[in-house]
């Protein structure tokens, strides 16, 4: 491999520039320095560690949670041309001996393993006579006691640092609060000097909150104009995953349920079918999604109340990872914010633990009843900032907000009058002054309160309950029936009876363009067909090697592909996103879909010098790859270890370079390009 980080992201990754910190982050960790790396899903975290593992020599040790996502990295770095492998418990015995082969033999860039592997002596024994380069722990998240993903196996590995002192560690999450993140650095002993701090900022997806009303019917008229979108809809219980997943099916759209009480054969080809096809919705519960690489996730819906801010960023950051327009839709109500107060109290988790999970659950519903952009509160809580980003349906449609000191005296004197142990719907009725045979019974009819609350509906009054409950005024027996009591602080408040500023519920929401057709709309209308013609081709080609179609090709590069309309192999290395091995592999196929799309005039194709400067020399753009292939019979065909080998024993011994590339059958350019990444020092000249 080049030594060079900018060269390996254009031969591998087929992009010509870093984003955000990219750079900074590989260079020190090329320099032998540990490194914390924060960076939101999507911003291009993994490349932090598997190009400088490419670089320097040794094995890349791949710490990674779940073998599902392993196994999706495996096959994307393969299909990019790089030797990566995942050493897991799917494997047989001599499928094992031959990787471990491998990695005494030094043949590998990356290794990706589960804590669970990785902490059995026998595995620890056996890598620690073995050359890492680098150890990454992805998803860092998890080692914290005090984060919504704790893993007992992630703590323990702060033994990384006693048993391979020499080797850099990096720590990589997209989800970590201030304390979350001194608990990482520490624990691992990385050191906050070699902190790098990215940014939580999503700007891709549309974040939207919604008071329950009617869960499924509010569920529905978000999905109807998605069909044939590849999304995730969270749900709190195994039971009701099955049961939306049911429902969907029986609106004709394409649900899988997902959660830890299924057989484990059923879950994971679920999860396969998820990866590898398009269209479909995973029904899940929190079981479901860490790490999932699927780009194209273009919407996630809780239908239930997550448990906590950090959660539902993790959760919401499956969505948009290719960059395009996502959406996420939270669905909360009075019952799920109980549900998760009681999840708190009856958990046993010690007191520090508690008042830490409460504090996290209060930002998270501060965040759902916040009049302000819900992408300022967000990123706020993770010490970050923006101006007001008009991409949340704050923004988009600012609630309306009312003084609701006085509906809350009403509402909290009824529940005290009735006795504090009704559910909504009676204290409701009573304040409505509704003359039911059970108010009639129990003489609620004759009390003060009777009838004091008829300047509001019932689906108003479902509201202010609901925002007294996340106010915490109001608790909810949710072991018991769902009565309503007035909560210490709502007796204070009765007390002192300060200002209380409510939301007005929303009659109805105007329609909004869906993520995809946003994503669409990216698309100019003139590329669309072909666009679609490319992912056609792209899925062909993914089932018949059974991989998901991201690992060829992206979505953006197909856009760019049929926005750009390159002709030639040279023009479609111009394409962010086209690495050599893809160019190898695919480039013959998506050419030959791009060069019978005959829907546009000839004198409307774009000129090749709109195109951006390849790589590859300036004679080739105007010849097709049979042509060049004629006098280079393996141009652009993937390097083998063998050749590599005799490529530098050849130069070594002084063969000049018109007789390298004819021995190779290739151009003399490639053979330039190849030297330079083998050996950077080597100077060859044209002979």
């Amino acid at each position: 491999m080049p030594a060079d980080p900018l060269s390996i992201l254009k031969t591998v990754y087929g992009y010509d520039t870093f984003r955000g910190r990219q750079r900074e982050i590989i260079e020190h960790v090329l320099a032998g320095h540990h490194a914390f790396v924060l960076m939101p899903t999507g911003g291009g975290k993994s490349l932090c560690y598997q190009i400088p593992a490419m670089i320097h020599p040794g094995i890349g040790l791949v710490i990674s949670p779940l073998i599902a996502l392993m196994e999706d990295q495996v096959a994307a770095l393969r299909q990019a041309g790089v030797k990566a492998a995942a050493l897991n418990s799917r494997l047989t015995g001599a499928e094992k001996d031959l990787l471990w082969r491998d990695i005494e033999q030094g043949a590998l860039d990356l290794l990706y393993i589960a804590p669970e592997t990785l902490l059995k002596p026998e595995t620890l024994d056996r890598l620690k006579a073995a050359h890492l380069s680098l150890i990454a722990i992805d998803e860092a998240h998890c080692l914290s006691q005090w984060g919504h993903d704790f893993r007992t196996e992630y703590r323990a590995l702060d033994c990384l640092a006693d048993l391979f002192p020499d080797v850099p560690r990096i720590a990589l999450t997209a989800t970590a609060d201030t304390p979350t993140r001194a608990e990482i650095v520490e624990h691992l002993d990385i050191g906050a000097q070699n902190s790098f701090i990215s940014g939580f900022d999503r700007p891709n997806i549309r974040y939207c909150a919604a008071e329950k009303t009617s869960t499924m019917q509010q569920m529905l008229r978000f999905l109807e104009p998605r069909r044939g979108e590849s999304g995730i809809v969270y749900c709190l219980s195994k039971r009701k995953t099955e049961k939306v997943a049911a429902a969907l099916n029986a609106h004709n759209f394409s649900a899988l349920p997902y959660h830890a009480g299924m057989e484990m054969k059923t879950r994971e080809e679920n999860q396969r079918r998820f990866q590898l096809e398009q269209g479909v919705i995973m029904v899940a519960t929190i079981a479901f999604g860490m790490g999932i690489d699927k780009p194209d996730v273009r919407f996630v819906l809780h239908a239930d109340l997550p448990a906590s801010i950090e959660a539902y960023y993790q959760e919401t950051g499956r969505a948009g990872r290719d960059g395009l327009p996502a959406e996420a839709l939270m669905l909360y109500g009075a019952e799920d914010i109980a549900l998760r107060r009681r999840f708190i109290v009856e958990s046993d988790a010690p007191d520090a633990r508690k008042h830490t999970e409460r504090r996290k659950l209060d930002a998270l519903l501060g965040f759902a009843e916040s009049c302000q952009c819900r992408r300022q509160v967000l990123l706020r809580y993770f010490g970050d900032d923006c101006e007001a980003c008009g991409n949340c349906d704050v923004c988009l449609d600012p609630p309306e907000t009312f003084d609701g000191s006085v509906a809350a005296q009403k509402l909290l004197s009824c529940i005290y009058r009735t006795g504090e142990r009704f559910g909504q719907a009676h204290v409701i009725s009573v304040l409505l002054g509704e003359l039911a045979e059970r108010i009639g019974h129990l003489g609620h009819d004759k009390l003060s309160t009777f009838g004091i609350g008829r300047e509001h509906d019932r689906n108003a009054w479902r509201s202010i309950v609901r925002q007294l409950v996340a106010h915490g005024l109001i608790a909810v027996d949710v072991a018991g029936h769902g009565g309503l009591s007035i909560s210490p602080d709502g007796r204070q408040f009765l007390r002192e009876r300060p200002s209380l500023s409510l939301r007005v519920l929303r009659k109805g929401r105007p329609e909004r363009k869906s993520a995809r057709r946003e994503a669409r709309a990216a698309i100019p209308a003139t590329d669309r067909a072909l666009f679609e013609k490319l992912r056609a081709k792209r899925l062909e080609l993914a089932k018949a090697q059974n991989v998901p179609p991201y690992v060829i090709f992206h979505d953006r590069t197909l856009a760019e592909m049929a926005a750009r309309r390159p002709r030639s192999i040279a023009q479609l290395a111009a394409i962010p996103g086209a690495g050599e091995a893809k160019l190898a592999r695919y480039g013959e196929a998506f050419l030959e879909v791009i060069n019978g799309h005959d829907t546009r005039a000839a004198e409307d194709i774009r000129p090749d010098e709109a195109l951006p400067p390849s790589a590859v020399p300036s004679f080739a753009y105007e010849e097709p790859l049979a042509t060049i292939r004629q006098r280079h019979p393996r141009a652009y065909e993937k390097w083998t270890q063998e050749e590599d080998t005799d490529l530098l024993s050849l130069h070594a011994a002084g063969t000049p370079l018109s007789r390298l590339a004819t021995h190779f059958q290739r151009q003399p350019s490639a053979i330039r390009s190849r030297l330079a990444k083998l050996s950077p020092d080597s100077d060859l000249e044209s002979s």
